[in-house]
């Protein structure tokens, strides 16, 4: 199962709400330490869509200079023919 920020997001406000309500000390804490590390996971999925995101612009932008230059290549040969 792929984990998305949606998920990991709804995690985290399922645990503050949860900590918001708690009224023994121990629960309160324990459901803030919850929220807080699916926050942060929350936080690292949103990073990893960026960085894949940004990888296939960059994959996309470089197989379109190789196809310019390989049709560069193409007419500079038919040129010399």
């Amino acid at each position: 199962m792929s984990q998305t920020f949606q998920f990991y997001d709804a995690r985290a406000k399922e645990s503050a709400a949860e900590a918001a309500k708690a009224e023994l000390v121990m629960v309160r804490e324990r459901a803030e330490r919850s929220a807080a590390v699916w926050r942060s996971l929350a936080n690292q999925a949103k990073k990893v869509e960026r960085d894949r995101a940004k990888a296939e612009l960059i994959r996309v932008e470089r197989r379109a200079a190789e196809a310019e230059e390989a049709a560069r290549v193409a007419e500079d040969a038919e040129a010399h023919d």
